[in-house]
Formats: structure tokens, C-alpha cells, sequence
């Protein structure tokens, strides 16, 4: 019997997305899918994304809803709060994704196949196993710094994960509440590969559907340098049990 969901909730974290977050909503909006629903968690943005998401909560008849937070205090901790209102909520399938454009909207219907017709905890939206690929427009030293950092997590915690670092994930809300995700403490980059460490260690199955990762469609990245730093310690802290934040 395949399984069905009675809610699945989009969680996107936002800061200065407003020209990209009403694109991405209708992208959404146009899969047609039942039970989908967006989560917008905006952390205050300059540049008003939090009153162009309260707009599409409005006209969306509940499609859209928003999370409006008083700091911008990293990637991790949006996330967090992000899955724990939609968990709150109700949801059977919580899906990470960026509000930059680059994660393929049209890969989320595989990615929930995946979840209903097998024994996936999480299906992650990868770069890295046959058929993905990155932005053609990454210049060399881009594509090798990412594919150096997957290999650099995985030679530390074998994970198993050709994407380690991968930020488009269709979790379960089952497999998010054993990894206790309150209790995760790392922040940026280094949340998604502390996730998939958890997961693996509760001896969940962690599932791989390739996709192509866009180049950001509008505004600028967020990495910086400390969440860079920050990167390259949590594996080592993770390796040896030691906590992270």
C-alpha cells in the first residue's frame, strides 16, 4: 500500500528574498500537489521579505503561512523554528529548501514518491550521485571547494551521504523528532551535515535523488567566513562527541 500525507509543509528561511520569494511560492503553488503548504521563517529582513510573505500568506487562502523572527542568528536556528512550528502544525513531511531559486521546485514530487514507496527517514536533493550536477555558471574553484567539503565530512564521519553539505531535504516527522532537533546546536552550513550525523547514528536511511543546483536567481550569498570556520570544526566536534555552539 502506498503511503499518503496528510500534510506537507515547505519550511524556507528567508533573509533579503523579496524578489525571489514570490517566484518560488508560485512555482510551488503551480506543482498542484495536495496537502502541500509554505512556510515562510523570515528573520526580520531590511529589505521588507516579511511584508511581501505576509502578502502571499493573505492572498494564498492558507497556503502560505509566516514566521516572522526578531534576529537574524543563522540558517540553524531558522530551521529549527522553522520545523518545529510545522511539526507543531501537524505535518507528516517537512521539506528544507532555499528561497534563492536555486533548488529545483519540479524534484519535490520524486522526492516525496520516494518517502511514500520506501523505508527513507529523509530524501535529500543531491548534487553528487549520478545524474545531479552544480551551476554551470560556478567558476572551478567554486565546484572544487564544494566537492572538497563533502569529501572532508565524509573521510571524518562516514557518513555514506555524496552530499553531506545538501540543503534540499524531504524529511519525516518521525525522523526529525528522533534526531531531537531542538537540541541541535550548530548553526549555517554545518546544521545540514549535524542532521545528517544524527540520523545516521539512529541507523535511519538516508535517500539521494540527484538534482541541478541553480546559481541564486536574485541578491547576494550568505556565507561568510565564520560560518565557513564554523564548517570546517563541526565535523571534528561531531566525530568526537563533543557538543556544537
Amino acid at each position: 500500500m502506498v503511503e499518503t500525507f496528510a500534510r506537507i509543509v515547505v519550511v524556507v528561511p528567508t533573509y533579503n528574498e523579496r524578489e525571489n520569494l514570490p517566484v518560488l511560492v508560485g512555482l510551488l503553488a503551480d506543482l498542484g500537489l495536495p496537502n502541500l503548504h509554505v512556510l515562510v521563517v523570515d528573520d526580520n529582513s531590511p529589505d521588507g521579505t516579511g511584508e511581501v510573505a505576509d502578502k502571499l500568506a493573505t492572498e494564498s487562502s492558507g497556503f502560505v503561512g509566516v514566521l516572522h523572527r526578531k534576529d537574524k542568528d543563522g540558517l540553524g536556528r531558522a530551521y529549527v523554528a522553522g520545523i518545529t512550528r510545522a511539526l507543531d502544525e501537524g505535518a507528516d513531511v517537512v521539506i528544507q529548501m532555499d528561497a534563492d531559486l536555486s533548488h529545483p521546485v519540479a524534484v519535490i514530487p520524486t522526492m516525496l514518491d520516494t518517502l511514500r514507496t520506501g523505508d527513507a527517514a529523509v530524501v535529500i536533493g543531491s548534487r553528487y550521485v549520478r545524474g545531479g550536477s552544480t551551476a554551470a555558471e560556478w567558476a572551478w574553484y567554486r565546484k572544487l571547494l564544494s566537492t572538497w567539503a563533502n569529501h572532508y565530512v565524509n573521510a571524518i564521519l562516514r557518513l555514506g551521504v555524496k552530499d553531506a553539505t545538501a540543503g534540499f531535504k524531504a524529511w519525516r516527522a518521525s525522523a526529525l523528532r528522533a534526531i531531537d532537533l531542538p537540541s541541535i546546536h550548530s548553526n549555517g552550513y554545518s546544521f545540514q551535515v549535524e542532521m545528517n550525523h544524527r540520523t545516521v547514528k539512529r541507523g535511519l536511511r538516508i535517500v539521494e535523488v540527484p538534482i541541478r543546483f541553480e546559481e541564486r536567481a536574485e541578491g547576494a550569498s550568505k556565507m561568510s567566513l565564520a560560518v565557513q570556520i564554523e564548517s570546517a570544526l563541526t565535523p571534528w566536534k561531531l566525530r568526537f562527541g563533543r557538543r556544537v555552539g
